[in-house]
């Protein structure tokens, strides 16, 4: 029988605002077994871009990166915001480790192909060191994770918090029972923003597909459903979208996805 590894993707105002953040950090680090964090950081870096005069671009939820926008998203995810994490959970006597994709190699990727839209330099996961990964989760070290990967030949692209969660879980697939929980301010998918408690308990791609095309899904949830999907037919054993409750109570409700 497998062991279970949970991996929780946190942010939206999550990660933003320090009162919220601490409570996550204890909730999460009272998970039982073996896991690992990864963090977005987004609003953090939107702020601090605009406070440098460095306008921000965002395509169905994903930032285009140039490379004034890629020197922010560094410093703010892999520096301010990972290590602020890292910080609360030496805070909680839990020993962790903040990495961002070029730190042992852990996830390498390719910059994004020009077609419809340049995102700049955004990158497109093509490996994941699994063996430096095992080392550390059986060594019960807390790998956290910020969205910044490297191509293997010195340069740093920004990738997606969802996608970083998801290919992290898909590789590990074969060693855990894997648990994905992406984590942030709402209770689950909802059907109807305005209505914080019209939560879709269970979603499937059928159901996905005409969501997205009557526009009741849409924007940022699209990367983190996208991802979500692929991750559950490369044999991840479990998601689910919640918020901090759901994470207080074991993630026993949110939206669960299903194929």
């Amino acid at each position: 029988m497998q062991e279970r590894l949970t991996i929780v993707k946190v942010g939206g105002k999550v990660v933003e605002n320090p009162d919220t953040l601490t409570s996550f950090i204890n909730d999460f680090s009272k998970i039982a077994g073996k896991k690992i964090l990864v963090h977005g950081g987004g609003r953090s870096a939107t702020a601090i871009s605009e406070a440098l005069g460095i306008k921000t671009q965002m395509v169905d939820g994903r930032r285009i990166t140039d490379a004034e926008t890629l020197k922010v998203v560094v410093m703010v995810y892999a520096g301010l915001v990972n290590k602020n994490i890292v910080a609360q959970l030496q805070s909680m006597n839990k020993s962790a480790i903040g990495l961002c994709g070029a730190d042992l190699d852990v996830v390498r990727a390719k910059k994004r192909e020009v077609k419809d839209i340049d995102y700049g330099y955004v990158g497109d996961v093509v490996g994941v060191n699994v063996e430096q990964l095992l080392d550390l989760i059986n060594a019960d070290v807390i790998p956290v994770v910020a969205p910044i990967t490297h191509n293997g030949k010195g340069q740093l692209l920004n990738t997606n918090a969802d996608t970083m969660a998801s290919e992290l879980a898909k590789s590990l697939a074969m060693d855990f029972k894997v648990q994905l929980a992406f984590c942030f301010e709402k209770k689950g998918v909802l059907k109807d923003p305005s209505d914080e408690d019209s939560v879709i308990e269970k979603l499937d791609t059928e159901l996905y597909q005409q969501y997205k095309e009557e526009g009741i899904i849409s924007d940022g949830m699209i990367p983190k459903l996208d991802n979500g999907f692929a991750a559950l037919k490369r044999g991840v054993a479990e998601i689910v979208i919640s918020n901090t409750d759901g994470l207080k109570n074991g993630f026993s409700h949110g939206t669960v996805l299903k194929l």
